[in-house]
């Protein structure tokens, strides 16, 4: 099968990437670099099987790759993920991921494509009555980055309409694992890592007891695999674990596994900070034969693992 991943050199896209090479199919990624990293894809780089075109996903050049190419599969997840700059650019934010989604589903209509799998986020919820948040719970975007999600969910029920693309949408819980930058606000997990094995102070905000649902990126794209299949077509699925931790006790968690002090500082909680979030990942398992594997621990031990490789 020839796959296409848009943000293919980014943290999860880099490692669908070498996934999908492992499986034996044809990977095209796609990334501007702008916030991806070339060095995540060194090892996908040595296959034959492999190419990687440095582009824009709003640009026209796009559906000209996609007639080139033609992919069955576009797994897109080319993003603009910072809720906080959505917030304070929503004209960038719009350009990215809703105009960068349309552009998408057209390369894909060029290319003759059969499928897009669609990364989605939990943004989409809001502050959702019920935790976990069931994959058919009403949609609640409180930014313009959860906006924007939402918009591109709607651009592929529209297509799939218009054009008979299929599409699975898979709205991710709170994602870590090797190749996460610390950088930024959406990995908690890199940044206390980052901290931990770099002897520097770490910050909770507020009391610690806001939760959150962590699922390992190895999870996450055997989600998106099994996806790429006929399995699951039109509809939306979360991947996550349905756990809730806290904040403080991740921080433990992450000092345990780096052999680091549990002390950290406490900070005024951030304004727009959901108290609680978890997600049902049971549709997922009935839908797509798919389940998080991997344990909190495990999880952790294999990204300080990564982090301190990194160092030497």
């Amino acid at each position: 099968m020839r796959v296409l991943v848009t943000g293919g050199a980014g943290f999860i896209g880099s490692n669908l990437v070498d996934r999908l090479l492992a499986d034996g199919h044809d990977v095209v990624a796609v990334d501007d670099l702008s916030s991806g990293n070339g060095d995540n894809l060194a090892r996908a780089a040595e296959s034959d099987r492999f190419a990687l075109r440095v582009l824009d996903i709003c640009d026209p050049a796009l559906a000209d790759l996609a007639t080139e190419v033609r992919p069955e599969v576009i797994c897109h997840l080319a993003a603009q993920i910072s809720v906080r700059r959505s917030v304070a650019d929503p004209m960038r934010d719009a350009r990215v991921n809703v105009e960068g989604t349309a552009s998408v589903l057209m390369a894909a209509h060029r290319g003759g494509t059969r499928k897009v799998v669609f990364a989605s986020s939990v943004a989409v919820y809001g502050r959702p009555a019920t935790i976990p948040v069931p994959a058919d719970a009403p949609a609640d975007p409180r930014s313009p980055y959860a906006a924007s999600k939402l918009s591109g969910e709607t651009y592929l029920a529209t297509f799939r309409a218009l054009h008979g693309i299929e599409y699975t949408t898979l709205v991710l819980s709170n994602v870590y694992g090797p190749r996460q930058s610390p950088d930024g606000e959406a990995g908690v997990v890199a940044i206390f890592t980052d901290a931990m094995i770099g002897g520097t102070p770490t910050v909770v905000y507020g009391d610690g007891t806001q939760t959150r649902d962590y699922v390992y990126v190895d999870d996450v794209v055997e989600g998106f695999v099994r996806a790429c299949g006929s399995r699951g077509d039109g509809r939306r699925f979360n991947l996550g674990t349905g756990i809730q931790t806290t904040d403080r006790r991740l921080h433990s968690l992450v000092a345990d596994a780096a052999g680091s002090p549990d002390k950290p500082g406490f900070a005024q909680p951030r304004m727009g900070d959901l108290p609680a979030m978890a997600v049902d990942p049971v549709p997922a398992v009935e839908g797509l034969g798919w389940e998080p594997r991997t344990d909190l621990a495990t999880g952790l031990k294999q990204t300080v693992e990564w982090a301190r490789s990194r160092r030497r």
